[in-house]
């Protein structure tokens, strides 16, 4: 297994040294959220890409990815009733696949449930079909550069759009590609009826990417979230992708929440 975790906890770091400090605390890999670089990915040049995925090579750490992808990139929205937006939507996706892959990134993780709640008027199916028809040129994008496009299930305090890991399993399999999957969530999952390693055993082979954290929008570790049978569960489905720290709520401090998180994982999964 291998284990990363995401730049926006470190806050105003600059990149190369988030890369640096993760790498020397024994991460794998750094997921990258672009508005920590630039409100839209398309006005990060090629040079400085090529840049952000050598100085991460010098560190000796992967990118994973990339997620929270909509965040500050005003106009876009997944599931809204105006073509023209849909589109521009579908065309960014397609541009955060290039970008993802000039980086070094394989996974684009989408949550962004602001861009993709049921606007007034509209109705679940007509949501459902919209994003879908967003989601098919990019996912072609995303299978040319070597990318695997993620949905992520959120629970219903954030979204009306797409709550339960079996809803996004049937959502990303429309499209029949390896690179259009799920990544779940554990303080998402834990929302669920079901219990997370349930979720993880019936959505095997579906998801390509998990976040570790805790129900209380902290580290793994940091509350009541047991992960040795999420271990076990990850184990048991032959996943061997990375299990990657996002938290929401960053009380301790970058440092803390990434040495902490890290070595509970790694006693965690053994």
């Amino acid at each position: 297994m291998k284990f990363g975790i995401c730049n926006e906890i470190f806050k105003d770091w600059k990149l190369d040294d988030v890369f640096t400090h993760c790498a020397q605390l024994g991460y794998d890999a750094v997921e990258i959220a672009p508005f920590t670089l630039a409100k839209y990915v398309t006005e990060i040049p090629m040079a400085e890409r090529l840049r952000i995925k050598q100085a991460a090579a010098n560190a000796g750490i992967a990118i994973s990815g990339i997620h929270w992808v909509l965040v500050q990139a005003e106009g876009m929205y997944l599931t809204s009733p105006d073509a023209a937006t849909r589109e521009r939507t579908s065309n960014y996706f397609g541009a955060l696949a290039e970008f993802c892959a000039d980086i070094g990134g394989k996974v684009i993780v989408v949550g962004s449930p602001k861009q993709r709640s049921l606007l007034p008027g509209v109705t679940p199916e007509e949501a459902w079909a919209w994003a879908t028809e967003v989601f098919r040129p990019a996912v072609k994008i995303a299978e040319r550069r070597g990318v695997t496009i993620c949905f992520e299930p959120l629970p219903a305090e954030d979204t009306d759009f797409i709550n339960t890991a079996a809803e996004a399993v049937r959502f990303t399999r429309q499209l029949g590609s390896a690179h259009f999957k799920v990544i779940l969530d554990v303080r998402a999952m834990s929302h669920e009826a079901k219990s997370v390693p349930e979720i993880l055993r019936e959505s095997r082979g579906e998801f390509a990417y998990v976040h570790a954290n805790d129900k209380n929008l902290k580290g793994p570790g940091f509350g009541d979230i047991d992960f040795r049978p999420i271990a076990a569960a990850l184990r048991d489905v032959g996943y061997d992708g990375t299990v990657s720290v996002e938290v929401f709520k960053f009380d301790e401090g970058p440092e803390a929440i990434a040495a902490r998180s890290l070595d509970y994982l790694k006693r965690v999964f053994g």
